[in-house]
């Protein structure tokens, strides 16, 4: 049962990023892009910057500043390596950002968050 709440709970805020990704000028490419290293929960782009977000929700503003970590950063950018040449299809730019949110508090976005 907590499994299935949490599934929940990571979908709901991945509806959130993707809704305030929009309102920052960003379109959505895609959404669980699921690879053999891994799921990317947003792709997103705006201009030449094509990005793969990684959304992080927390019940608690503060359980956000260790929500993310070098380990979680390196699985995302694994199964970004398996899809980029998917959507980067004419020279733009990649990264990998984040998204921190909370109940209350506004959307943290880190962008270019792994830089190996």
């Amino acid at each position: 049962m907590n499994r299935q709440l949490a599934e929940k709970s990571g979908r709901d805020g991945e509806a959130r990023a993707a809704f305030w990704l929009r309102a920052k000028g960003w379109q959505i490419l895609d959404q669980r892009v699921k690879t053999p290293a891994g799921e990317i929960d947003l792709v997103v782009k705006r201009g030449a910057v094509v990005a793969f977000v990684e959304v992080k929700w927390r019940k608690k503003r503060a359980d956000l500043d260790h929500a993310i970590d070098e380990y979680r950063l390196s699985r995302v950018a694994a199964a970004v390596e398996a899809v980029a040449h998917r959507y980067a299809l004419n020279g733009e730019d990649i990264r990998i950002d984040v998204i921190l949110l909370a109940p209350g508090s506004f959307p943290r976005h880190i962008a270019n968050a792994w830089q190996p």
